[in-house]
């Protein structure tokens, strides 16, 4: 049997010197309660000023990294796509889509100083007059033939752009219609069944509004009605970086624009903001508000807690009063050494007060003990900095040790949390070992209220000791048993890559990115390459093309249209027959406001006569379903009003695509010279280099397509960047850093415990129930699908971190109390227990949060340190028991 070993000398000087510095503090407490508050005051006022975060998720990576290396090249040769405001624009039809963007951008471009740069691709007035060589051949020859035969009537709507116009027009078209034996000579279905859209929409009380894009167009209508039917528009807005919401002022002055020129749901068109600028605005937002509900309920939680636990106001008020200079402190700490916080670093806060009123329960229970045995003040002070500082010491170099641990790694979102953490742990023991005693001394002083120390802290009841001590194998071997099944969930664990899984999708520019994603070609999911000139730029993109996962590999030379000449032919065929319609000198004469009820009357007896017939074609059902439709809306006799609105309706879309169909018949021939700058400026950079876009063939929402994909297109180009390649890369770094700082963490512990506690078995009784609640804590992310990310992989290194705290308490106290029921009868598991409900009650709160990045960190450190109390006060005490029993500790 082995004997206890002598204390050394070092830990005695140390313990006195614990015992000395309070003694101190308590002969100066009022100085030091007054520094305190003065130094809390100026750091109140410096993080007033100073304070900001930085919300860009690849910053979180270190910029040393090969792919990090690759897009500061590309952002560097591109800077114009850095920090941008995407505005997409989604409306009922195209050409709602159309007008909204082109008013929207003339409205911003009025305040250059605000909104900077506007790229409207579409709306650029080269592809207005070019755009029809960018479509395929034959829906060129489809659109003509059906230009063709609307060409009678867009010429009678270019003369008169009236509801009287529209429906003589109409009117005419069923008059073909009637001489017809067999079948219509002119397609009238599509319209008429157009216009009943938007009578019964009125009818109802609905907006709708008649597309003449779509009924021009006919057949060559694009199918994706969600794409045809949305514009966006970038912008390089002027952030500023000077606030903590750069891009507030640009947004909010964005959306009162829209607002303005009636750009709104009720008009059929949604505007949203996304891009860069956006989704890091309202991620912060999502931040500050999620984190600022968790410190709330946190310290909420706290308090309750402690007014429990401590059952002293004075503990409290003192233990609080701590806890939030040692906050303000550690965040002045972090602004000073970093500048700036990251969306991770900024847990900091709530993970301060969980941990930091840990040290200060035992400290304060530990010196009420000492009140309730008979010490006065002085000497219950002196207890309890030479009985439990030894082990807050511990517990702070080791909580230190598992946050310092990502400080070596590529992770410096992580790292930066853990610098502060880890920093706010020696500052959260400075102030329970200085600041808490000072203001017990200054506060009234508590007296004994109760002599039986056993009946007042005790927190495990008699059953449960005799469960212990008479079940002790039984609970190690169940504890065995349980750590193996957890183990097997090991392969089961998986990893989110996917960093847009941690904003909150909830936010518009995070529901704006996912619906973009819906098409390849606006989707993030791409891959940049940048090539030497533009004849490198073509090689690579023909050898890219070639790969099974690549859809595409576009280049500035995609710009310059296919089979143009044949094309042109077409357009000034075109041309031939619409352009005398779109130059008539009458354009746009008004009619009489009487005619379009007269021009309404007679069109219905024709529409009736149309509905009457036995052909049984789609016109006739058309027919039917408008005769109804005008039934229903204007009864008997229409009021002006009505008219009015229906005529607003039916053509406010229609000058718009007129002046579109007649700038798009004046096309040229297009070739890189002839390219607008704005174009060419975004895919050759100054010093000549080219840039690539490659587009996935399949969707890369799961990684191992995303891998084969990146994988693919890496193998031709080795530098190449984009939110591909940063994504997967991303996700390898942090899993590295994890084990990098998973096993600094374990062995740095490891030797500390070792060196302090002198017996390998001491040792070994702290790790193993730190080891089963790592094992239970992945299996139940396995069980209730909660998946690793970049915010919540922080959780096992902290788990062995922050678990040893209670370990180092109980093996530590049994030393002084010889056997386990003794350590059971003291205060230290009562104040191991509502340290960890106090730490439970702070991760917890951050699971409340609406970004999902932070609640995912709060719900499995919530599940860990629960899972770590269970095994500390369950399995460490059993294991205590029988390593005494086998002699391999020394008994009482």
């Amino acid at each position: 049997m082995m004997t206890r070993p002598v204390t050394p000398a070092t830990t005695d000087r140390y313990r006195r010197l614990l015992i000395g510095w309070t003694d101190g503090v308590r002969r100066f407490a009022w100085v030091v309660v007054a520094a305190s508050v003065l130094f809390s005051v100026l750091a109140v006022f410096f993080l007033a000023g100073n304070i900001r975060i930085n919300t860009d998720t690849e910053d979180m990576l270190s910029p040393d990294l090969p792919f990090r290396r690759h897009t500061a090249e590309f952002d560097k040769a591109f800077p114009q796509f850095s920090d941008n405001l995407v505005v997409v624009i989604d409306a009922q039809t195209p050409d709602l889509a159309d007008d909204g963007a082109r008013l929207l951008t003339a409205q911003l471009q009025k305040q250059p100083e605000l909104f900077g740069a506007i790229q409207d691709m579409a709306g650029n007035d080269f592809f207005r007059r070019n755009g029809l060589l960018y479509s395929d051949l034959e829906d060129l020859y489809v659109l003509s033939d059906h230009m063709a035969e609307a060409q009678p009537f867009l010429g009678a709507l270019w003369r008169d752009p009236s509801l009287g116009g529209l429906l003589r027009m109409m009117g005419l078209a069923i008059d073909e219609t009637l001489k017809a034996k067999d079948k219509s000579p002119i397609e009238i279905a599509t319209v008429l069944d157009a216009v009943a859209g938007v009578a019964e929409a009125q009818r109802a009380g609905r907006f709708a509004q008649l597309s003449w894009q779509n009924l021009m167009a006919g057949a060559a209508a694009e199918e994706d009605k969600a794409a045809a039917n949305r514009r966006v528009l970038v912008i390089q807005p002027a952030l500023d970086f000077g606030s903590l919401a750069p891009a507030a002022k640009v947004m909010e002055a964005l959306r009162g624009q829209a607002e303005d020129l009636g750009l709104t749901p009720e008009n059929g068109v949604r505007v949203r903001l996304t891009g860069s600028a956006a989704l890091s605005h309202e991620e912060l937002k999502s931040v500050e508000q999620g984190m600022g509900l968790a410190g709330v309920l946190s310290l909420v939680l706290v308090i309750g807690l402690l007014m429990i636990g401590l059952r002293s106001k004075r503990l409290v008020a003192a233990t609080l009063a701590t806890l939030v200079m040692g906050l303000i402190w550690t965040a002045a700490f972090a602004i000073l050494a970093l500048g700036t916080l990251n969306l991770i670093s900024v847990a900091f806060a709530v993970l301060f007060i969980g941990l930091s009123v840990d040290f200060g329960i035992h400290y304060g229970l530990r010196y009420q003990e000492a009140i309730d045995a008979g010490s006065n003040h002085e000497d219950a002070l002196s207890e309890a900095a030479g009985r439990v500082g030894g082990a807050l010491t511990l517990c702070a170099i080791s909580a230190a040790i598992a946050f310092y641990s990502f400080l070596p790694t590529d992770y410096l979102g992580l790292a930066e949390l853990g610098l502060i953490a880890g920093t706010g742990m020696f500052i959260a023991f400075f102030a329970n070992v200085t600041v808490l005693p000072a203001l017990l001394t200054v506060m009234p002083q508590m007296k004994a209220k109760i002599r039986n120390t056993e009946s007042r802290f005790a927190p495990v009841r008699p059953i449960f000791q005799s469960f212990i001590r008479l079940n002790a194998r039984a609970v190690c071997w169940g504890a065995l048993g349980i750590g193996i099944a957890a183990a097997l969930a090991l392969p089961k664990t998986v990893f989110d890559f996917d960093p847009l899984n941690l904003k909150d999708p909830k936010t518009e520019s995070v529901a704006a990115i996912f619906d973009l994603m819906a098409d390849n070609r606006t989707s993030p999911y791409t891959v940049t390459i940048l090539a030497g000139d533009l004849v490198a730029a073509q090689a690579l993109a023909e050898k890219l093309k070639t790969l099974p996962e690549v859809d595409d590999a576009a280049t500035v030379t995609d710009f310059v249209p296919q089979d143009q000449e044949e094309k042109l032919e077409v357009i000034s065929t075109m041309a031939l027959f619409l352009m005398p319609s779109l130059t008539a000198a009458d354009q746009g004469t008004p009619q009489p406001v009487k005619e379009p009820a007269e021009a309404l009357r007679a069109f219905r007896e024709k529409l009736k006569l149309v509905a009457s017939l036995n052909t049984g074609g789609r016109e006739v059902l058309a027919a039917k379903r408008l005769s109804k439709a005008l039934d229903g809306l204007f009864g008997d006799k229409a009021s002006q009003e009505s008219l009015k609105q229906f005529e607003v309706r039916l053509l406010a879309a229609l000058p718009g695509r007129l002046d579109a169909l007649k700038a798009s018949l004046s096309a040229t021939s297009v070739t890189l010279k002839t390219l607008p700058k704005d174009i060419t400026d975004g895919q050759i950079a100054k010093d000549g280099r080219v840039r690539i876009e490659v587009y996935p063939k399949e969707s890369l929402r799961s990684r191992d397509a995303l891998k084969r994909f990146v994988t693919a297109v890496r193998g031709i180009a080795a530098n190449a960047s984009g939110s591909s390649v940063v994504i997967l890369e991303a996700g390898n770094a942090v899993i590295t850093a994890f084990w990098q700082a998973g096993i600094i963490s374990i062995v740095l512990i490891s030797i500390m415990l070792l060196a302090v506690l002198k017996r390998l078995a001491d040792a070994a009784l702290v790790f193993a129930p730190l080891a089963l609640a790592g094992l239970l804590t992945v299996a139940a992310s396995v069980v209730f699908g909660l998946a690793f990310n970049f915010a919540n992989l922080i959780v096992l290194p902290l788990l062995f971190g922050l678990g040893v705290a209670s370990g180092i308490h109980l093996v530590l106290r049994e030393r002084e109390e010889k056997t386990v029921n003794g350590v059971l009868e003291t205060s230290t598991p009562r104040a191991v227990v509502f340290s960890a409900l106090t730490t439970i009650g702070s991760f917890g709160s951050i699971a409340l949060s609406s970004h999902p990045g932070t609640s995912s960190m709060g719900v499995l450190l919530t599940i860990a340190i629960t899972l770590t109390l269970v095994c500390t006060l369950v399995v460490l005490p059993a294991l205590m028991a029988v390593t005494l029993r086998r002699g391999s500790r020394p008994q009482q």
